[in-house]
């Protein structure tokens, strides 16, 4: 329906389970301007770095102006060419997202995100700065140091305690292939683009988000020039190495058992401490024919009791995501046993997950484009830390 007076709406949205602030201006592209974060505490009327309510609704900084079925620029009330080309941009990319349902000249409803017209320049190149004095540490598995964690980047090294409700928990996070091994590989725009490095950058993003509640992490697929990145191609290079600096070898057997075994030792290591919550997550791209799409889908070890929750628990949220975000509502992706060498032969239990056909045009947005990565980061954390 269209708003009689679209000066006093704005978009409101549920928090969902692990959102901070930070997560939620994320996924609406909202976060690298500080403009917007002063509008969202100003809207909510709540403090700096306050938590948020579990579907609980929150104001976002995206008002609600009616289109008048003429130009974005008449009905916004701006003159500026550019910004209005932004807005229409802006609107598309949340259709695209799956975070509206319509196009404004179908809902005549336009998303005119605050920043567009007040700071239209980024201006946040981290979640939150840390301070100046703050030294880096190696690795994200550290325990009790401060938080800045070099392997995600310059750019996202600082990772903010939001909880610590994943406290005494140890997850073990292995990409699929990297060094000699690429992986799958299919093309884009004209570029080569490998399974491996998407493959990381999901592990390497919800990595960050276990950390930021709490969890002991070891990402054992690794590569420390990398970190996080917010490109859709992504170079193939042959530096990953595993966790503690081994070089990874040519043969797939000895890849294979390398990272199982570096997995099995921790995983000891832990459970003679008393850690009773251990979980290993392996995440691919598939590759299949050009023509046909997959959604993303999990294996287990038939076996394993806990790997089947897991799996089952992981594309349980799948479905409801797809629900609420794809316009179709479909979804086909499957949680099933498999006899592959991690899910067999690794102590902790363990969940394999596949996250599009990196061969067809459409899966591949799913993981080029850097927000439906972080997007899949989100929804596999929240299944994995939601019961």
């Amino acid at each position: 329906m269209p708003l009689e007076d679209a000066t006093e709406h704005y978009l409101k949205v549920a928090a969902q389970p692990g959102d901070g602030v930070l997560s939620l201006l994320r996924r609406y592209q909202l976060e690298p301007y500080s403009c917007n974060h002063e509008q969202f505490y100003k809207l909510n009327n709540l403090k700096r770095n306050a938590a948020l309510m579990v579907h609980k609704e929150y104001t976002l900084p995206i008002k609600l102006v009616a289109f008048n079925g003429r130009t974005i620029r008449s009905s916004v009330g701006i003159e500026d060419w550019d910004k209005a080309v932004r807005i229409q941009e802006y609107n598309e990319r949340m259709v695209e997202l799956g975070l509206c349902q319509e196009l404004y000249k179908t809902s005549k409803v336009l998303w005119v995100p605050h920043h567009l017209l007040y700071c239209p320049d980024a201006d946040l190149t981290v979640a939150v700065p840390p301070p100046a004095n703050l030294p880096a540490i190696a690795d994200p598995e550290n325990k009790g140091g401060p938080r800045v964690f070099p392997i995600f980047g310059k750019e996202f090294a600082y990772v903010p305690l939001e909880s610590n409700k994943l406290k005494g928990k140890v997850y073990y996070l292995i990409s699929g292939h990297g060094g000699p091994d690429p992986g799958a590989m299919a093309t884009r725009a004209g570029q080569r683009i490998c399974e491996d490095e998407y493959a990381y950058d999901v592990t390497l993003r919800l990595c960050r988000k276990l950390v930021a509640h709490g969890a002991t992490v070891y990402m054992i697929t690794r590569d420390e020039n990398d970190g996080i990145r917010n490109d859709e191609i992504l170079p193939c290079d042959t530096d990953e190495v595993v966790w503690s600096g081994a070089t990874i070898p040519y043969g797939q057997k000895e890849r294979l058992w390398q990272r199982t075994d570096i997995v099995n030792e921790l995983y000891e290591k832990h459970a003679a401490q008393g850690v009773t919550s251990q979980l290993l997550v392996e995440i691919h791209v598939d590759s299949r024919s050009q023509n046909q799409r997959t959604d993303v889908y999990f294996y287990h070890h038939s076996t394993s009791d806990n790997g089947k929750e897991i799996a089952d628990r992981l594309q349980k949220t799948l479905w409801e995501k797809y629900k609420q975000y794809r316009k179709n509502g479909n979804y086909t992706g499957t949680a099933s046993a498999r006899d592959l060498h991690t899910l067999r032969e690794a102590k902790p239990a363990s969940v394999y997950i596949e996250l599009a056909n990196i061969r067809n045009y459409s899966d591949q947005q799913r993981i080029v484009l850097p927000s439906n990565r972080q997007l899949l980061a989100e929804w596999i954390f929240e299944g994995l830390t939601t019961r």
